[in-house]
């Protein structure tokens, strides 16, 4: 009956994603020039890097990544979250040995999806100088006519 018991328990952790995956993971970031800083928003405290990098994250967190560098144009990236194959497989592995209780700690702490991109990576754009505006030349006035009577 005891070996029964550990089996039992086995199997239900076993498909528990948030023991199987962790609620966390690590996004890497980089980009084309390298030394771009990238403010990560969405994490417990905002961050912010110099690329290439990688932060960790709540696989819960919902992320936004803004590239900034001098002379270029500043890009933000939307990071999504989606359920992988091994997140469903631990998700479905509750399902099957009747863990409710994995199934919402698992819906709670995101442990059954992956930011998409990973690896986040971006080619930045030269910004484009502000063009000067062309001078018209002005043109010159018409002599005013003389008076008449002078």
């Amino acid at each position: 009956m005891r070996l029964f018991g550990i089996v039992a328990l086995s199997v239900m952790l076993g498909g528990c994603a948030s023991v199987t995956r962790g609620t966390t993971e690590n996004i890497s970031i980089s980009s084309t020039p390298s030394g771009v800083e990238a403010e990560v928003t969405g994490l417990e405290v905002p961050t912010t890097c110099t690329t290439p990098c990688a932060i960790v994250a709540k696989r819960s967190a919902d992320i936004t990544i803004t590239f900034q560098k001098e002379g270029y144009e500043s890009q933000t990236v939307q990071l999504t979250k989606e359920v992988s194959g091994t997140g469903a497989a631990g998700f479905a592995g509750n399902l099957l040995a009747g863990g409710l209780i994995g199934m919402g700690v698992d819906a709670a702490t995101g442990a059954a999806t992956d930011h998409k991109p990973n690896p986040v990576i971006v080619t930045m754009q030269p910004s484009v100088p502000a063009r000067a505006r062309p001078t018209v030349p002005k043109k010159p006035r018409p002599a005013a006519a003389p008076e008449a009577g002078t």
